[in-house]
């Protein structure tokens, strides 16, 4: 997971935001048995839709700590041969499962702010035997990757995370060659939150108090010069607490998962 410190937005203190993700991710990775906001593990996997015979072939640890929001790899279509960027790879999960799709001759290349969830993330792709697989630190508005460099963008349940989603989509842009695929899961809001919500640094780090109107959400990818091929929402996630639902119904919080294109 990862959210910028050096592009604030005046709703949220952006240092108050990193600290706390890389607390909840670093549990998320260490501790995955705790209680959080979320779902994880092999059954949300399946229940959002991922094909448990892909699961079978990776590593069982890095889908205990899976917390994604969606599933959106039949949207991907990886090929084999195809370099693959994993914006907020986190424990692996995706970035394990792309690297199936790819096969050996391809490159999936993780990027993530939290330490704990690389290198547990690093050492299962070791052992696994997935060598096509680099994890990488850094933030999703800033990918250390050259131009025009990668066939598929992926993400599940980070980009909400950013408090410069525009800059991201930009970047995601910005390192897909022409043609070239973001695919990914995300939470979106039907209106608006206030700031009350929008403000709050424990709501950001449980996916909720940033996410983005689901109208903006669709022009920050359209500015950056994507064209949205396919969008699809997921009634089957759901938050775990209380206080989450609540703004689930409110604000008519939701996954998505979508497929954009470069031109």
């Amino acid at each position: 997971m990862s959210v910028t410190t050096h592009t604030a937005t005046p709703a949220v203190d952006t240092q108050e935001l990193e600290a706390r993700v890389k607390a909840m991710y670093r549990e998320v990775a260490e501790t995955p048995q705790a209680d959080f906001h979320f779902e994880m593990g092999r059954p949300l996997a399946e229940r959002l839709g991922y094909d448990p015979r892909g699961l079978d072939r990776i590593p069982a640890a890095a889908i205990a700590s899976f917390a994604g929001v969606g599933h959106f790899l039949d949207l991907a279509a990886i090929q084999p041969g195809e370099t693959v960027l994993d914006l907020g790879s986190g424990s692996g999960m995706d970035s394990l499962l792309a690297a199936l799709a790819t096969g050996p001759d391809g490159q999936v290349l993780g990027l993530d702010m939290t330490e704990a969830q690389r290198r547990k993330a690093e050492r299962l792709a070791r052992e696994a035997g997935f060598d096509q697989v680099t994890f990488h630190a850094g933030y999703i508005e800033a990918p250390p990757f050259a131009d025009a460099s990668v066939d598929v963008v992926i993400s599940n349940g980070v980009i909400n995370l950013s408090a410069d989603k525009p800059r991201v989509f930009a970047e995601a842009a910005r390192v897909l060659r022409p043609g070239g695929r973001l695919a990914l899961a995300d939470i979106v809001t039907e209106t608006a939150l206030p700031e009350s919500v929008s403000c709050n640094a424990t709501l950001w780090a449980a996916c909720i108090g940033g996410a983005l109107q689901q109208d903006a959400y669709r022009g920050a990818i359209e500015a950056a010069g994507l064209h949205i091929e396919a969008w699809r929402e997921h009634p089957e996630y759901r938050f775990l607490t209380e206080s989450a639902r609540g703004a689930c119904k409110t604000y008519g919080v939701k996954s998505i998962s979508l497929l954009a294109r470069k031109g």
